[in-house]
């Protein structure tokens, strides 16, 4: 019996990151919380950062074109009915 398998080999780059000793301190409190390094709790904040980047260009693009082509009332009021608003 063959087993094949594939491991995706992602190479990794040194770099160096000047942080103040605070932010330092509480970076690695924070990756030992969470039972991991420091160099990983960076990729994952920052993968975090650049997600949110991301979101907010889009709305920032739909804002724009919103702005450029505005919604007639009759498009918005269609759709009035179908919101379900949570309880106050």
């Amino acid at each position: 019996m063959i087993v094949e398998y594939y491991v995706e080999y992602t190479p990794y780059m040194v770099v160096q990151v000047v942080l103040d000793k605070k932010l330092l301190r509480a970076a690695d409190q924070a990756a030992q919380r969470k039972r991991t390094n420091r160099s990983a709790l960076v990729r994952d904040a920052l993968r975090d950062y650049l997600r949110k980047l991301e979101i907010l260009d889009k709305e920032e693009r739909d804002r724009r074109g919103y702005l450029k082509i505005p919604q007639r009332r009759e498009e918005v009021f269609g759709w009035e009915a179908e919101a379900a608003w949570p309880p106050e």
